[in-house]
């Protein structure tokens, strides 16, 4: 079996059996590593040496987190709270079915807006998601489908607009990669030929919202109450402080292109404005690093198993396996190109660092079998943006779980991961398969 193929599957079923995702990953690099021939001690050196490329994005999620608990010691996200709870009791059951509309609405519409009007990717979880909480609860809506709207949002905005990451995703990535494998992109829409997968997702969310957790959740109200206030103590001038340390947070984020910096201003901003009290600040910034920490060390141990994945040469021996078996079946190739991407993605986290390692393979395959420039580009941005959601250690789910479980009622696995996937990576590969075929 494929080296590949073999660590990703082992990573998938001890996922799925409840073994935490970072020993999961471990596990399975070890077993990929050894059956690429590498051996224990150089799979081992794989390993370590990749940690360090993830250590960047964990370092920015634990401030981020450091960040957010500021925020909550303001009250911002709790006056949010407070305002829907307020519509909550107002309402009588029968009427409550409009509120949870609009909950969904104002989530989707963030996590949309967090990809391209506000770039600041799954950093709102963490300070929108544990104060609306309670309020989920009193309504019995499903975090699953609470789930499902967050990846949709964090996914769907890249892989279609392109405008903030959406921007680093389809022209710096994707159309840069496919035109230096050899594709004449010329005359490529990228949104056209995006438009089907992007649909595809757009179905998956639907049958999420209106089939498959339309009935209500019950969860236990003493756990919410136990780590959420749902009444938290804010003023006016609290608010304001937290709406500049945001924008202020933002501007530097983007003036100095980094996630961590922008956190830490942010932060500076609550310490010196009294928010954060200073003798308070230690244990708030490591209250704040706690919550997000599982993020970093899955991400961290992420980086370690791609790294390992590389070094065995097995994703480019499963790229060129699966060429061999298409001959000049068109259906076939897309499908298989597909599964291939699925796999690789699952494995790796991240939709953004398959492309460069699938399009130096897929675009001169599908240009020889007659493919247009069009479909090359739908068929490899599918191929990339497939597995993000669903992989465990992708940041698409690892997000959305951050804000769900605070109360330790949200499974990453079962919860999020494989809803996610059933709701998403089976229409992309419909969807992205019949996009290859048309264009």
């Amino acid at each position: 079996m494929n080296a590949v193929v073999a660590a990703v599957l082992v990573m998938l079923a001890l996922s799925l059996m409840r073994v935490h995702v970072v020993v999961a990953l471990i596990i399975g690099a070890l077993v990929g590593g050894l059956l690429g021939g590498l051996g224990i001690e150089a799979t081992l050196a794989a390993f370590q040496g990749g940690l360090g490329k993830g250590a960047t994005v964990a370092l920015s999620y634990a401030l981020l987190g450091a960040f957010a608990v500021a925020i909550a010691k303001s009250g911002l996200a709790h006056a949010v709270a407070d305002k829907a709870l307020g519509l909550v009791e107002r309402q009588q059951s029968s009427a409550s079915g409009w509120v949870k509309a609009l909950l969904l609405l104002v989530i989707l519409a963030v996590a949309i807006s967090s990809q391209n009007i506000l770039p600041i990717h799954i950093a709102f979880i963490p300070l929108l998601i544990p104060p609306l909480l309670y309020v989920m609860a009193r309504l019995q809506l499903d975090r699953r489908l609470i789930a499902c709207v967050l990846t949709f949002g964090l996914i769907t905005p890249y892989m279609f607009l392109p405008v903030g990451f959406g921007g680093i995703f389809l022209n710096n990535i994707l159309l840069a990669n496919v035109a230096d494998s050899g594709a004449d992109i010329a005359n490529v829409n990228v949104m056209q030929a995006m438009a089907l997968p992007a649909l595809g997702m757009l179905l998956g969310l639907l049958v999420a919202v209106g089939i498959s957790y339309r009935r209500p959740r019950h969860y236990v109200m003493d756990k919410i109450a136990q780590t959420e206030r749902t009444g938290g103590q804010y003023s006016p001038l609290t608010l304001l402080v937290a709406l500049v340390a945001v924008v202020f947070a933002f501007v530097v984020q983007l003036w100095l292109n980094s996630m961590i910096v922008g956190a830490l201003a942010g932060f500076v901003v609550f310490s010196l404005s009294g928010v954060v009290r200073w003798r308070e600040a230690d244990d708030v910034f490591t209250e704040g690093m706690k919550m997000m920490a599982m993020i970093g060390f899955i991400m961290i141990a992420a980086a370690g198993f791609a790294e390992v994945m590389r070094e065995t040469g097995a994703i480019q021996t499963l790229v060129g396996s699966s060429a061999s078996l298409i001959g000049g079946n068109r259906a076939m190739a897309a499908l298989l190109m597909l599964l291939v991407g699925l796999l690789i993605t699952m494995g790796i986290g991240s939709s953004f660092s398959t492309i460069p390692i699938i399009a130096a393979i897929y675009v001169p395959l599908a240009l020889e079998l007659g493919f247009s420039p069009m479909a090359i580009v739908a068929l490899v941005g599918t191929a990339a943006a497939l597995g993000d959601a669903g992989s465990p250690a992708s940041d698409s789910t690892l997000g959305p779980t951050a804000g769900l479980n605070v109360d330790g009622q949200h499974n990453h696995i079962w919860d999020t991961v494989v809803p996610t996937f059933l709701h998403y990576n089976l229409p992309l590969i419909v969807f992205g398969w019949a996009a290859v075929m048309i264009l």
